[in-house]
């Protein structure tokens, strides 16, 4: 386990990028350099996890962490995969909320913001050239994200629908819903583990009680304890419900997941304003960890707000911590519970093509959260429309914001046009900030 730890710790420090960077990473290190498991089973574990609702990366670290090292392994593995994260934004957010109507520090965020929107734009066009390969995933991409953008839609609704309808097809036959293993990146050779099923990953009734048991307590007890102690309307329970709710029912990794969570805690709980939510995805990009690391600032800045009894920051910090226990713990359960079926099932057909419906509506929600953000970014004044059973957000023209519109076309053209590395990007348009920002340009900080 001594070299699990080292191997799961450098892993971490290394996972910049959102979730394709992480995953990319885990490979290089697990497949290619220490050669732990095979190729393929890499990918069939990523698969099973890019299924399951919540983030896939820290789950395939969980998966693969207990496939190797039964459940110490994947507590271990699952466990130091978010744990430089958790330190990263905890400081970010108190940072943020002292000083972020600083003038300096607004702009140095201000900068993050317009980088932050042409990474989102680089997701959407890479996962949507992985899982969009016909007219019908086209298809669902294009409907997912005219539901959610244009009629508000719940997204697990969205999300259950594909799944329904890719299983069926999948079951018939139907090419449309075939898919082929994820791509990560080159083979190995022989692995460590071979291709021999260990003891503690065959499954059985037993082992899955064994795995509620233990994980379903531990995720909901301490979720149970506040609705108990602070009441239901306390901003405690409310971001422990809202964030349980959403490990169960954002299908589709963690832009899905993300895309939720923006929908619903700037929209309808009003916990943050659009452009901090901006403001915390370019935190957990700039930042160790997983990308879903932003909603630990969702719950500091939800309970900074409305800290009761406490002091302002210690309520923050407990609702940022309250938000990453109730994202994170979950995903235990989701793995101990179902990977040892998943090693079971190889090439299901039904299976398969659920997983390629939701990951082409998640293509849409992607592409619903680069809109949103590209509105919120670039333009200084933004109108809820309400028309002909139609809700959303929509620019006033005439608030476009020279200033983020240049450092997003500049960000934009470091991306694509010269392959500039995501963490240059973000340095250089916060430094741009803080640029525009000393010579007094009239810009929206």
């Amino acid at each position: 386990m001594g070299e699990a730890f080292r191997v799961w710790l450098r892993i971490a420090a290394l996972s910049f990028g959102g979730p394709a960077g992480q995953i990319a990473v885990m490979h290089k290190i697990i497949v290619e350099e220490k050669r732990w498991i095979s190729d393929e089973r890499f990918l069939h574990a990523l698969n099973f996890c890019m299924l399951l609702p919540g983030p896939e990366a820290q789950q395939l670290a969980t998966y693969i962490g207990w496939l190797m090292h039964r459940t110490a392994g994947g507590v271990l593995a699952g466990g130091l995969f978010i744990l430089p994260g958790v330190v990263a934004i905890m400081a970010l957010s108190i940072v943020y909320a002292l000083y972020g109507g600083v003038g300096i520090v607004a702009a140095l965020f201000f900068g993050l913001k317009t980088a932050v929107l042409a990474i989102v734009a680089q997701a959407v066009l890479r996962v949507g050239g992985r899982a969009l390969k016909n007219n019908v995933m086209r298809a669902f991409a294009a409907l997912g994200f005219v539901g959610i953008f244009f009629f508000a839609l719940p997204f697990p609704l969205i999300i259950l629908i594909a799944g329904v309808i890719g299983f069926l097809g999948g079951r018939a036959g139907h090419a449309a819903f075939a898919r082929g293993p994820a791509d990560a990146g080159g083979g190995a050779g022989d692995s460590l583990l071979g291709e021999t099923t260990p003891a503690h990953a065959q499954p059985s009734l037993t082992a899955a009680a064994k795995a509620i048991a233990v994980w379903l307590p531990v995720w909901l007890a301490p979720v149970a304890a506040l609705l108990v102690w602070f009441g239901p309307d306390h901003i405690f329970s409310q971001i422990a419900v809202f964030f349980s709710k959403m490990a169960v029912v954002t299908f589709g990794g963690a832009y899905a997941a993300l895309a939720y969570v923006a929908q619903q805690a700037v929209g309808r709980f009003h916990w943050l304003g659009a452009k901090e939510m901006l403001d915390g995805l370019g935190m957990a990009e700039t930042t160790p960890g997983p990308l879903i690391m932003v909603l630990q600032f969702v719950g500091f800045i939800a309970a900074y707000r409305a800290p009761g009894a406490f002091a302002p920051l210690t309520a923050g910090a407990m609702g940022g911590l309250i938000a990453t226990w109730a994202t994170f713990a979950p995903c235990f359960l989701w793995i101990f519970l179902g990977a040892p079926f998943n090693e079971r099932m190889r090439d299901n057909k039904a299976l398969a093509g659920a997983l390629s419906a939701i990951a082409a509506v998640v293509v849409g929600a992607i592409l619903n959260v680069a809109l949103w953000f590209a509105i919120h970014t670039l333009f200084r004044q933004v109108v809820a429309v309400h028309r002909f059973g139609l809700t959303f957000d929509a620019p006033a023209p005439a608030s476009l914001d020279p200033c983020a519109l240049t450092l997003s076309v500049g960000a934009a053209l470091a991306i694509f046009r010269f392959r500039a590395g995501m963490l240059q990007t973000l340095a250089a348009c916060s430094a741009a900030g803080v640029g525009l920002f000393l010579a007094g340009a009239p810009c929206a900080l």
